[in-house]
Order: structure tokens, then sequence, then C-alpha cells
């Protein structure tokens, strides 16, 4: 499926309606593909997809993963499922089903239609790792019974099930593991850390810093994140994954919280709370196999990125 055989084909997007989802559905229609949303709007919204409506080529489907979705595609993104502890542990249980009985019966899908697939997994799969910079064949140090186990590990069983649909059916997959990612579309109380600082910022409310402060993550705006996903679907079949998708740059919480108070102008101040359950000390993607495989690497720097973000807080705020 090269590049420009994005036009006039069919695709799925599952968690379209998403803040990552709707960004994709937005590439793949500027790139002439007719796109299928499929959102069951726990956390979507239908916000996010609002402006994409009228676009003939756009159709957006209510639908649980968690079922079977009878549909005709060529290819399918497979992003359904909350993505931040507040919204995974309010059900944990649905949460693991969404990650493992959706990539179910979205490679059953794939395997029917003979597409090619999608997993969006996750950073977390790494746990609160022992080595740093991350690299794809580090096989993490994670805590299976663990308050947030049940997106971390329901997105470990993902990633078995695609690769060995791979194995045993020969299905050509691509399995990225995306490190945090920001920008418009965020729900301002998905209780992530950039949303969380920029909604606090602009209220003039204490900034809610867990911990010292000094745990470290690095920070990829969506534009960026958006165009990798788009390249690794286009390679060719042999270049499976998993590959880290991110932002290599690395921030301190509290760097990150002075660089959101800074450009909001605003005179929040910084409190310190305990530290929630395996909360990883250290995040940072090593990018080598994305920038091999993809001829890509993040470009969005974080001021940049935080200022488009804060922009759409901003109005989203307003309209609220």
């Amino acid at each position: 499926m090269p590049f420009e055989s994005y036009k006039n084909s069919r695709i799925l997007v599952t968690g379209g309606a998403g803040f990552i989802g709707s960004h994709i559905c937005e590439r793949l229609l500027e790139a002439g593909a007719e796109v299928v949303s499929a959102d069951n709007y726990f956390t979507g919204s239908r916000r996010n997809i609002a402006h994409l409506i009228a676009n003939p080529l756009f159709e957006a489907v209510r639908h649980d993963v968690t079922f079977p979705l009878y549909i005709e595609v060529d290819a399918i993104f497979n992003l359904a499922c909350p993505a931040s502890p507040i919204h995974y542990q309010r059900d944990p249980v649905q949460t693991t089903k969404t990650s493992v009985h959706g990539a179910i019966n979205m490679l059953g899908l794939a395997k029917r239609l003979k597409a090619r697939i999608f997993q969006a997994s996750t950073s977390e799969v790494y746990g609160d790792p022992l080595i740093h910079p991350q690299t794809e064949d580090y096989w993490g140090n994670v805590n299976p019974i663990g308050i947030r186990s049940c997106y971390d590990e329901g997105k470990r069983c993902a990633e078995t099930l695609f690769f060995d649909y791979w194995r045993q059916h020969g299905l050509p997959i691509k399995v990225a593991r995306i490190f945090n990612t920001y920008g418009p579309r965020m729900q301002p109380n998905d209780g992530r850390v950039v949303s969380s600082f920029i909604v606090q910022a602009l209220k003039g409310e204490p900034i809610t810093v867990f911990g010292d402060g000094g745990q470290t993550r690095s920070f990829c705006y969506v534009d960026d994140l958006v165009e990798a996903i788009t390249r690794l679907m286009v390679t060719p079949e042999d270049v499976t994954g998993p590959i880290n998708l991110g932002n290599n740059s690395e921030f301190t919480i509290r760097e990150l919280a002075e660089k959101v108070i800074k450009l909001t102008d605003s005179r929040s101040k910084l409190v310190f709370k305990p530290l929630p359950q395996d909360d990883p000390r250290q995040r940072q993607p090593d990018l080598a196999k994305a920038k091999a495989a993809l001829n890509w690497e993040p470009k969005v720097a974080l001021e940049d990125g935080l200022k488009e973000t804060i922009a759409y807080f901003k109005r989203t705020l307003e309209l609220s």
C-alpha cells in the first residue's frame, strides 16, 4: 500500500472520534481516502469530528469494538481504547476488553478482507523502565496486577495477537508504541499532565505536580505523530514493528509546569502531591528504528506545540 494509494481507498479508523484518531481521519481525508470512523464515544467526542461530517468521503459510525464490525474496507487503523488513567481506571475490565476483544475483532475483519491493519500500542508496555531510553527490544519492567495494568497489559496482549496473526495467517500488520502525545482535541478533564497543567494555569488554579516533579517524560506533538503513523502504514510488508513513535526530547514534569505557566502568563503556583502507584520515573523513546524505517523524526518543539495546545484549550474553555 504505497502512500499515494491512500487516495480512493476506503479506510476504517477505530477510535476515530478520539484525540489521535480524529487527527488520523483528517490526515487520511486530506490524502483523498474515504474514511469510516468507528467510535463508541466513551472517551471520544463528536466535537472532534464535527468539522469532517460535511465531507462526502467521511462517515461516522457508533460502534464498540468489543463487538464484531461487518464492513468492507482496504485498511484498518485500530486506535480504540481509553488512554488516560482517569478514563481507563473508571472501568478497568472494559478497558482490557477493548484492547483484547477489540484487537481480536479487528484482526478477524482484516483477515477476512486481506486488509493491512495498524495497532496503536503504547510506551506503557515498558512499564517503569530499567533502561533509558527505551528500545523496541526491551521487554519492560511491569506490574501485571496494578491499577494501571488494565491498559498496559491489554496493550501487551494486543501486540501478542497482532504478531500471532502475522505469523499464523500472514496478515500484514503495523504496530507502533506511542509515547506521550499532546495537542488540540485533548480533553480538558482527561487527567493527562499536559491538559491538566494547561487548564489549571488558564483558570489560575494551583498546578498539581505528583511527586517531586523530577520524573521525566518526552512529549510528542500530535501532528508529528500522525505523520509517523501514516508513513508506517505504507512501509513494505516486512516492516511490522513494533516501532517507537514519539519525541526524544526529555523534560521533567516540573519543567513542563514552568513552561505552561510562562506561556499562559499565569499566576498559578505549584502544589506537590504523592506520586500515584506504578507511575514511571523516566520515559523516553529510542527513535533509531523509526528514523531508519520511516525517514521520519519529530519536528515540533515543545514550546511551539504547547502554544497551539494552549490556544485550543482557551477556545474550548470559552465554549464551555
